[in-house]
C-alpha cells in the first residue's frame, strides 16, 4: 500500500509521514477516541549541515539531516516521546525544542523554552521530551534557543482527532516559510548590532531572500555575486488534487518574520480551524497566516483532469523580502507535471498586516469567558535604542533577557518566585488569580504576532487605537494561541488560569524576540511548588553548567 510519505510528501516536502491517506479516509493515522495512550516515539539528531532548498547552498541546523524536519504525527490523547541528541558543533551551541500550541497540561517542564522551563540541552548530550497530545489539529515544533529555528530547526506536527467537516483526502502539511541565505546567527548579529545607524521605522532586520512552500522554491542565481554555489530552477513543490473530491490542507507559517497570504488560483478555500481550535467554516479566496499561526482549510477539486493551477503564498508589506512570492504547482489527474500552470492570481484586498475579522472566526465548541476577570494587566509595547545604540523592544518599559542557568519553573518549584534583582526576566506573577485579562497596546510601527504558551487565548478585541471596552462575540470569542497585533493598535486577550506553570507570552517574529519582545506569565505558583519535576531537568542543568563553565556562550540577543 502506497504510504502518504511515498505517494505525496517524499520529494514534495522532503519529510516522512504516516500511513495511506485515502485508505484511512483522509487521515494518516486512523483516529479512535478510545485509543488514546499510545506512545509515539521519535528520535531527533540535531547538527549543522549545508542545504540548498532553493538552489543557494547555505549553512543550516537540521534534524536528522532533513529540511523541513520530520513530521510528528499522533492521535489525540496519545503520548509523544522525542529523544533529542544535540550534536551541534563548529561552533557548539545549546538547543531546546518547543512543541508549538500544545498546552503541556501537567508537564510544563517539557514546553521546551530554555531559561524558562529547562536549561539548554548541552552539546553532545541527550534529552527526552514526553508529553500528551492534549489538543488536536495542525501545528509545528521548533527550536526556542535564540533564532535557531530560522536556520532550519523546525518541522510540522499533526494531531489527529474528530472532525466537524467532511473531506475525502488529507493532503498533509503545507509548510510555508520565509528563507534567509545568511546563516541564522549572522542575521541575529545584524539585528542586534549597531551597524548601519538604524532608525525607526527603517527595517530592523535584513530582507529575507526567498519564500518557500514545503521547503522548495526557485531562486535566480544570477543575483549571487559572492561565489556561493547556486543552482537556478531548483524546483518547486507539487500537489495533486482529484476532481470532484474535497481536500484538507494544513497551512503552517513557520517563518521568521513574514505574514503570509495563501491562495490557489481559481479555488475558494473554506477555513475550518485556526491554530488548534475548530471554527465554524467560512469561505475566502485568500487566507492570512501570521508567524506561528496555522489554518486548516478545505479545497474542492473543481478542476478537470489534465488541468494545473498555481498555489501561492505571498509575504506582505509588513515584512521585508527580496522575493516575497512562493509558488507551488497543483495538478489534477493526468496533468503534465512538467508543465507550468498558466493561471491568474486572485486580487488581494485583505489587510496586509492583520488577521481576518474576529466576527468571522467563531469556535465550533462555545466557551464564554467571564466578563469580570480576577485581574487585568495592561502592557504597552515600544521600541528604541539603549545606551550602546542597540535596538530593543520593551513591554512596559522593560526588555527581556534570558538566563540559561536558572530556569524560572525550577526556581518557582523551590519557592523562589520573586526576582527584584533580575527585572530583565520580565516575570509577571499572577498568584492564585483564576482569570487574567491582558490589554496590549502596540505603540510601534510594526505588527506583532503575539503567541502565548500553555493556553488558547480568548481573543476579545483587536483594532486601531485604544480599546473602547467592547468584546467581539462575547459569548463565544475566537480562541487561538497566536493573534496578530497590528501597528498602533490594541489587542485584548483573556485566559483561565487553569494550567500551573511559567508560560512565555511573546511576539513570534524571531528577530523581535531576539530584541526582547517577551514576558513570562507565572501561573499559580503555589501549585508549581507542589509539582514533582523529573530529575532529568536537574541533570540537564548540571550538563549545561559544565559546558557553559568551560566554554563562552555567545548570547548576543535575548537568548530566545
Amino acid at each position: 500500500m502506497a504510504s502518504i510519505a511515498a505517494k505525496l510528501l517524499t520529494g514534495v516536502i522532503g519529510i516522512k509521514a504516516g500511513l495511506s491517506q485515502e485508505a484511512t479516509n483522509g487521515k494518516s493515522l486512523p483516529f479512535d477516541a478510545a485509543s488514546g495512550g499510545v506512545i509515539r516515539n521519535y528520535d531527533f539528531t540535531i547538527k549543522r549541515g549545508k542545504k540548498a532548498p532553493d538552489g543557494y547552498l547555505k549553512d543550516v541546523i537540521l534534524i536528522n539531516d532533513q529540511y523541513p524536519g520530520p513530521l510528528i504525527e499522533a492521535n489525540w490523547g496519545d503520548t509523544i516521546q522525542v529523544k533529542v541528541r544535540n550534536l551541534i558543533e563548529g561552533p557548539a551551541e545549546g538547543t531546546a525544542v518547543h512543541w508549538h500550541g500544545l498546552l503541556q497540561t501537567e508537564t510544563p517542564w517539557y514546553d521546551g523554552v530554555p531559561s524558562v522551563q529547562q536549561c539548554p540541552i548541552a552539546p553532545n548530550k541527550t534529552f527526552t521530551y514526553k508529553f500528551r497530545a492534549d489538543l488536536y489539529g495542525t501545528s509545528w515544533y521548533h527550536s526556542h534557543y535564540s533564532a535557531q529555528y530560522a536556520g532550519g530547526l523546525h518541522g510540522p506536527m499533526i494531531i489527529h482527532g474528530p472532525s466537524h467537516v467532511d473531506y475525502d483526502i488529507d493532503v498533509g502539511p503545507v509548510f510555508i516559510s520565509d528563507w534567509y541565505h545568511d546563516e541564522y546567527f549572522e542575521v541575529v548579529e545584524k539585528v542586534m548590532g549597531t551597524e548601519g545607524g538604524l532608525t525607526i521605522p527603517t527595517p530592523l532586520a535584513p530582507n529575507s531572500d526567498n519564500n518557500m512552500i514545503n521547503g522548495k522554491m526557485n531562486f535566480d542565481c544570477t543575483l549571487v555575486t559572492d561565489g556561493t554555489p547556486c543552482t537556478s530552477n531548483a524546483g518547486i513543490s507539487k500537489f495533486r488534487l482529484r476532481a470532484g473530491k474535497t481536500h484538507r490542507l494544513r497551512l503552517i507559517n513557520s517563518g521568521a518574520e513574514g505574514i503570509q497570504k495563501f491562495s490557489i488560483d481559481g479555488h475558494t478555500l473554506t477555513v475550518f480551524a485556526n491554530d488548534f481550535v475548530p471554527i465554524k467554516p467560512y469561505d475566502t479566496k485568500i487566507v492570512t497566516i501570521g508567524i506561528g499561526q496555522r489554518s486548516d482549510v478545505l479545497v474542492k477539486g473543481i478542476g478537470k483532469p489534465g488541468e494545473a493551477y498555481w498555489m501561492r503564498s505571498n509575504i506582505t508589506v509588513c515584512a521585508t523580502a527580496n522575493q516575497p512570492l512562493a509558488l507551488a504547482a497543483v495538478y489534477y489527474d493526468r496533468a503534465d507535471e512538467n508543465a507550468k500552470p498558466n493561471t491568474t492570481a486572485w486580487v488581494d484586498d485583505t489587510d496586509p498586516c492583520a488577521n481576518d475579522d474576529l466576527r468571522k472566526t467563531q469556535p465550533v465548541y462555545p466557551i464564554t469567558p467571564t466578563s469580570r476577570p480576577a485581574t487585568t494587566q495592561n502592557i504597552t509595547i515600544t521600541g528604541g535604542f539603549n545606551a550602546t545604540r542597540h535596538f530593543n523592544f520593551f513591554m512596559n518599559n522593560q526588555t527581556f533577557r534570558a538566563n540559561y542557568d536558572y530556569p524560572l519553573l525550577l526556581l518557582a518549584s523551590q519557592g523562589n518566585t520573586s526576582y527584584p534583582y533580575d527585572p530583565q526576566w520580565n516575570v509577571y506573577n499572577f498568584g492564585s488569580n483564576k482569570t487574567i485579562r491582558f490589554v496590549l497596546y502596540n505603540d510601534f510601527p510594526a505588527a506583532h504576532p503575539m503567541h502565548m504558551h500553555g493556553h488558547n487565548m480568548f481573543i476579545l478585541s483587536v483594532g486601531p487605537g485604544a480599546w473602547n471596552g467592547s468584546i467581539v462575540n462575547p459569548r463565544n470569542p475566537q480562541r487561538r494561541d497566536v493573534q496578530t497585533l497590528p501597528a498602533f493598535s490594541h489587542l485584548v486577550v483573556q485566559i483561565d488560569a487553569d494550567n500551573p506553570g511559567v508560560w512565555p507570552f511573546h511576539c513570534h517574529i524571531a528577530w523581535h524576540v531576539s530584541q526582547g519582545l517577551y514576558i513570562n506569565i507565572m501561573e499559580r505558583p503555589a501549585d508549581i511548588k507542589q509539582m514533582q519535576i523529573p530529575m532529568i531537568m536537574s541533570q540537564t542543568c548540571r550538563d549545561w553548567s559544565k559546558f557553559s563553565g568551560e566554554n563562552t556562550i555567545n548570547m548576543i540577543d535575548s537568548g530566545l
